[in-house]
C-alpha cells in the first residue's frame, strides 16, 4: 500500500536542521537527511561539508530516504546509527532488575549488577527511558501496588510488597499518583460516583465521563459498546452510570472545540498522573490550536531533552481527548505518529485545525 506522509512541520525542519548544522551525535538514529544534488543520504553528525538548507530533506528512517532514491553516506555509515544502542541490553536488564527487586538498591548496586560505572549508568537510563533509575523503580513500585489493590490486598500489604518500608513513605511518593484514596482504588473504584454521556462528533461516536471533581475520560471510536467497556474496565468498581444531563455543559463545550468555536479547551480534570505524565500533559497544553511540536520539542520544553519516547508513552496514555491535545504532537521525520484514538482520527483532528485555526 503506498503511504503519503504528511510534510515535518516548520518548528520540525528547523529542529533537524539545527541538529545538523551542531553535528549532533544524540540526533543520530532519530532521523537522517539527504542532499538532492548529491543523492546521498546522511546522519546528522556526518563530518562531511555541510550542504545548502534549500537541498536538504528529511526522512525518519534510511528505508524512506532509499525509497526516495538515495544511497547511504559510505563516510558516516548512517545505517549504522540506527543499529542497536550498545546500552540498550544493559537499561533492559536494569529495567527488569528494578521491575523485580524488593527494596530501592542504590545506583552504585545496579551499577555493579548490570555493568558499567553509576554515572554512566544513570547518563544512558535517562537518555533511553526517558526517567532516572529511582523515578523508574518509583513507577515499577507504583504499578505493583495497583496490582495489589486490584487483586483484593489490604492497603498495607499491597505497600509493603510493592517495596515500602513505612507508611508515610507510601502516602507521600506513591498514594497522591493514584488518583484516588488507595482503599478507593483497592475497591476498583467502589464508592466513585462516574457519569458518562455518548454522543455523535465529526469524529465518530465521542465519550465524555466526568466524577463530582472533573472530567475523568474523554474517548473516541465507533462503537457505544466498546467504549463502554474500556470505562467499566478502567474502574470496575466504580457506580458508572448514564449522565442525565449534568455533562450537557461540558460536552457541548468540546463539540464547540471541535468546531473551531472554542480555540482552548479549559475542563476541570480528575485522572491519574505519575508526575512526568503531568509535566507532559501541561506541555501539550500550550501548544496553540493550529501548530504541531515533535516529541523532542516536548522533552526539551519539559527539561528532559532525551525524554522523547517517554514524552510519546506519556501521549498515548492520556485518558481525555482534546482536553490535553496529544494530538498535537507528531514524528519530527513526518506523518502523523500513533493515537491512542487512531491515526485517522488524530490526522483529521490536525487537518480541522489548521484550516480554522
Amino acid at each position: 500500500m503506498l503511504q503519503i506522509q504528511q510534510e515535518p512541520s516548520d518548528s520540525d525542519r528547523q529542529t533537524m536542521w539545527r541538529a545538523v548544522l551542531a553535528r549532533d551525535r544524540d540526533a543520530d538514529g532519530r532521523f537522517v537527511y539527504a542532499v538532492r544534488s548529491t543523492g546521498i543520504y546522511c546522519r546528522p553528525s556526518c563530518p562531511s561539508r555541510k550542504p545548502h538548507r534549500d537541498r536538504v530533506e528529511f526522512f525518519e528512517t534510511p528505508a524512506d530516504a532509499e525509497r526516495a532514491g538515495y544511497r547511504a553516506c559510505r563516510r558516516c555509515r548512517p545505517l549504522e546509527a540506527m543499529q542497536a544502542d550498545p546500552w540498550l541490553e544493559r537499561i533492559r536488564r536494569a529495567c527488569v532488575y528494578l521491575s523485580n527487586v524488593d527494596g530501592h538498591p542504590t545506583l552504585a548496586t545496579l551499577a555493579a549488577r548490570i555493568g558499567g560505572s553509576p554515572y554512566h549508568l544513570q547518563r544512558n537510563f535517562k537518555r533511553i527511558v526517558g526517567l532516572t533509575p529511582r523515578e523508574y523503580a518509583d513507577a515499577c513500585r507504583l504499578r505493583t501496588v495497583k496490582r495489589r489493590l486490584r487483586a483484593g490486598r489490604d492497603v498495607t500489604g499491597a505497600m509493603l510488597e510493592a517495596g515500602y518500608g513505612s507508611s508515610s513513605r507510601f502516602y507521600e511518593r506513591a498514594a497522591p499518583l493514584l488518583g484516588m484514596p488507595p482503599k478507593t482504588y483497592q475497591r476498583g473504584g467502589a464508592g466513585m460516583d462516574v457519569r458518562y454521556t455518548i454522543v455523535t462528533s465529526p469524529l465518530g461516536r465521542l465519550l465524555v465521563a466526568a466524577t463530582p471533581r472533573g472530567v475523568c475520560a474523554v474517548a473516541m471510536g465507533e462503537s457505544d459498546q466498546r467504549l463502554e467497556r474500556a470505562l467499566h474496565a478502567e474502574y470496575p468498581a466504580a457506580a458508572i452510570q448514564p449522565d442525565l444531563g449534568s455533562l450537557a455543559g461540558w460536552t457541548r463545550r468540546i463539540l464547540a472545540h471541535l468546531a473551531g468555536r472554542v480555540p482552548r479547551l479549559d475542563l476541570p480534570l480528575d485522572v491519574q498522573a505519575t508526575a512526568f505524565q503531568w509535566q507532559v500533559w501541561t506541555a501539550l497544553a500550550a501548544i496553540p490550536r493550529g501548530e504541531t511540536r515533535s516529541y523532542a520539542d516536548v522533552a526539551s520544553a519539559i527539561g528532559r531533552p532525551r525524554a522523547a519516547r517517554a514524552v510519546a508513552r506519556a501521549c498515548a496514555t492520556n485518558p481525555v481527548a482534546l482536553a490535553i491535545p496529544c494530538h498535537r504532537v507528531v514524528p519530527a521525520a513526518g506523518g502523523v505518529g500513533g493515537y491512542r484514538w487512531g491515526p485517522a482520527r488524530k490526522r483529521a483532528l490536525l487537518a480541522r485545525e489548521r484550516l480554522r485555526g
